[in-house]
């Protein structure tokens, strides 16, 4: 298994660790959570495994990171971070310290309250751990409600809408103080 890249301990949840994709060992439940009805928007459903290998191959040869959350030692969520100067060019005016977020939870096998909450929140806290990031980008489908609240409870200010190949999208940033801010007004 990969090396634990990230970790946080959450007061009555557990830990939450992150480390890097093995395709060949992630790829059988990754497939399994993109096929589920909730997962519409990640554009993968009715793939087979071998579709999503070679989907995903591509993914991590443009230079995309593609992380693996573990809650208590089992995994339960993707986290893509890619470049979004190079992805979005033609949609927004991009900075130096940007950066691209994809996030995936895997189907509860429990009920966990806040789990998604936190979930979300520990991702926003690894990509800012990076330094060099400054602030996060995303471009979720504008029905898929359930992302738009974490990403505002997060602070994200969404700018506008945006048409690509395959969604309309909100564009929406989030700085690291916004993040902070946020964290700050939950607590």
């Amino acid at each position: 298994m990969k090396e634990i890249l990230f970790k946080k301990e959450i007061p009555s949840l557990g830990r939450i660790a992150f480390r890097e994709i093995d395709l060949e060992k992630d790829a059988s439940i990754i497939h399994s959570w993109v096929n589920m009805p909730y997962a519409i928007y990640w554009g993968m459903m009715d793939t087979s495994l071998e579709e999503f290998k070679k989907a995903y191959t591509k993914v991590l040869s443009s230079g995309t990171k593609v992380y693996i959350g573990e809650y208590k030692g089992e995994r339960k969520f993707l986290i893509e971070k890619y470049n979004v100067i190079k992805a979005l060019e033609q949609y927004y005016n991009g900075k130096d310290g940007d950066i691209g977020m994809h996030i995936l939870v895997g189907p509860p096998t429990k009920s966990i309250p806040l789990f998604t909450w936190h979930v979300f929140s520990s991702v926003m806290e690894f990509l800012f751990s990076d330094n060099t990031i400054n602030r996060v980008i995303v471009e979720p489908d504008i029905r898929n409600e359930k992302i738009h609240i974490l990403n505002k409870k997060s602070g994200f200010e969404y700018q506008k809408q945006i048409q690509l190949p395959h969604k309309t999208a909100w564009l929406a940033t989030c700085t690291r103080e916004q993040f902070s801010k946020a964290l700050k007004g939950k607590s």
